[in-house]
């Protein structure tokens, strides 16, 4: 088999969201590939700081911010931060409109402190602390600081939440031509998230990146995820794999489809590509 590279999504895919401890099985089908000679790379909207719980576990390279920093082994081949322009610009607009924001610099994030009010609030109005409680232990995982600590690092993506669509879309009508929203709905329903990217990159012309540099054909290359932040990278890759427990969207658009995230799902796709063996 010719040498493959294979990029992986992280929450949803390789891990539960919002955790760092991927299943034993995971771990060694990653360790068995690269052991094959093929190279893996984690390929995710965190910002580089959340990946250090990660890189223990042994990958090629990373692919950071949805594609706004890259590395391969220790160099980087790729880093894009936004303009101040760009930064100063988005931030007033989705605070103008009610936008929750989560600024994510290569060395930390930092997010609202007004999220965590309106969480609280819906909390108490709905007699359900379930929502409050996921937050405080994804920023706790996560090390999401409190806005109030950025101190004007470069940023590379901004993550937002708002309670309705309606807020995002008037955002999203003066930031477009620098930024794509990418919405996805909370399973909660009690409000909106997404992200917003700069134009300039996307996980797919990550792939793209990553293989030049390492001289390896698209063809070569196979790309699992679950999320509408995925899809570029799906796309571009020889070969998309979605996890069943993904988004029906990504399922659609995927060469294939393997185990959750909780039912050895990597190992599976890894066996059944012959990737590793038994």
């Amino acid at each position: 088999m010719n040498r493959k590279v294979i990029f992986l999504d992280i929450d949803g895919t390789l891990t539960e969201p919002g955790k760092n401890e991927p299943p034993q099985s995971a771990v060694e089908a990653v360790c068995q590939a690269r052991e094959a000679g093929h190279s893996v790379f984690l390929c995710t909207g965190r910002n580089y700081a959340m990946l250090y719980p990660l890189l223990k576990y042994g990958f090629d390279g990373v692919v950071a911010s949805a594609g706004g920093y890259i590395k391969c082994g220790e160099e980087v081949i790729y880093d894009c931060p936004m303009t101040e322009e760009q930064r100063k610009s988005a931030m007033n607009i989705l605070k103008e409109n009610g936008v929750f924001r989560t600024v994510e610099c290569l060395n930390g994030s930092y997010a609202d402190q007004e999220f965590k009010r309106f969480l609280e609030q819906c909390a108490s109005e709905n007699g359900n602390s379930e929502l409050l409680r996921w937050r405080e232990q994804i920023e706790k995982r996560l090390n999401i600081l409190p806005m109030e600590e950025y101190n004007g690092q470069p940023v590379y993506k901004i993550t937002i939440m708002s309670p309705s669509m309606e807020q995002i879309e008037a955002s999203k009508e003066k930031l477009c031509n620098d930024f794509e929203f990418c919405i996805q709905e909370d399973g909660s329903g009690s409000f909106i998230n997404g992200e917003i990217i700069n134009r300039k990159f996307d996980k797919g012309r990550a792939v793209e990146k990553v293989c030049a540099h390492l001289n390896i054909p698209l063809f070569d290359s196979i790309a699992i995820g679950d999320s509408m932040n995925d899809r570029e990278m799906m796309e571009t890759a020889g070969l998309g794999i979605c996890m069943e427990n993904g988004s029906e969207t990504v399922k659609k658009l995927a060469d294939d489809i393997c185990p959750s995230v909780l039912c050895d799902g990597i190992r599976e796709a890894f066996l059944k590509h012959r990737l590793i063996s038994m």
